[in-house]
């Protein structure tokens, strides 16, 4: 039986600062929600002023989750204190696996033009937040396009859509993630794993019409459970949908460590301190 998902809550991305200054708008891990399992966090970053992004975000440690770096314009580069370095323009994707420890830093590859994109952080179940560190670099290219109805363009980071698979793969949470491009009175009735979280993020046009409802440029909707979720637009907007297998397990966060407990966070903080990672 298919049921349909709807909007349980709406958060809109509230300006704030990271690493050395870059300012963006964080939808994901502020006051109107905290998190949204097994999504700990999601920034949208963008601005075309230098003075917003050249800073960056200089070295800085993570354990116990992932992060997911999806470029539509601009150029980051990326290196770890194992040695992996890589660039990411526009259209690109890096997922991250920090597992048991990194240090990486993000810097920009430009003094001047738009800097745009977006951060989702991914939590690790605990049987895997202490496995070997890994990259998923990939380039523009291999992620696959369709066009599933009229007027409706989509690329498939993670997951299945249409024939075509995301190149992402081997992910505990069996995540989604889909850039959705509606052209006016497009309509898309989108099939999601039927316990997955799920929620919507308009980041082009005016707004979408999701679920029914309609939802704003800046804001976010979680959706409920359902097996599909129907998209249009009047104008031409562009989405992401993103859905992940919830983990249902504790979390103990403390910066840019998330575990299970207290105890695993104090553990972090003094293999960090004592350059084990």
């Amino acid at each position: 039986m298919t049921t349909q998902r709807h909007i349980v809550r709406r958060v809109t991305g509230m300006d704030t600062a990271d690493g050395a200054g870059v300012k963006l708008k964080r939808v994901i891990g502020q006051p109107a929600l905290d998190m949204l399992d097994p999504f700990l966090l999601l920034d949208e970053f963008r601005s075309d002023q230098a003075g917003d992004y050249i800073e960056g975000f200089p070295e800085h440690p993570h354990r116990g989750f992932e992060t997911v770096t999806y470029m539509l314009a601009g150029r980051m580069r990326h290196g770890d204190n194992h040695g992996n370095t890589g660039d990411l323009g526009p259209g690109s994707v890096q997922w991250m696996t920090a597992g048991r420890g990194i240090l990486h830093s993000e810097m920009p590859q430009q003094e001047e033009g738009l800097m745009w994109g977006f951060q989702l952080w991914v939590n690790l179940p605990a049987a895997d937040k202490m496995i070997e560190p890994r990259y998923q670099d990939i380039p523009p290219g291999d992620i696959p396009v369709v066009h599933p109805s009229e007027g409706v363009t989509v690329r498939v980071v993670a997951g299945e859509l249409a024939g075509a698979k995301g190149p992402v793969a081997g992910i505990a949470t069996q995540p989604v993630y889909l850039d959705v491009s509606l052209a006016p009175g497009a309509r898309l009735d989108l099939a999601l794993p039927e316990e997955h979280s799920a929620f919507a993020y308009v980041f082009e046009g005016e707004s979408a019409v999701v679920g029914g409802e309609t939802l704003s440029r800046s804001e976010l909707g979680v959706l409920s459970k359902g097996s599909t979720v129907a998209l249009s637009a009047t104008g031409h907007t562009r989405l992401l949908v993103v859905a992940g297998r919830p983990l249902k397990e504790p979390v103990a966060r403390y910066g840019p460590f998330v575990m299970n407990t207290p105890a695993q966070i104090h553990e972090a903080i003094a293999d960090f301190r004592a350059g084990k990672f």
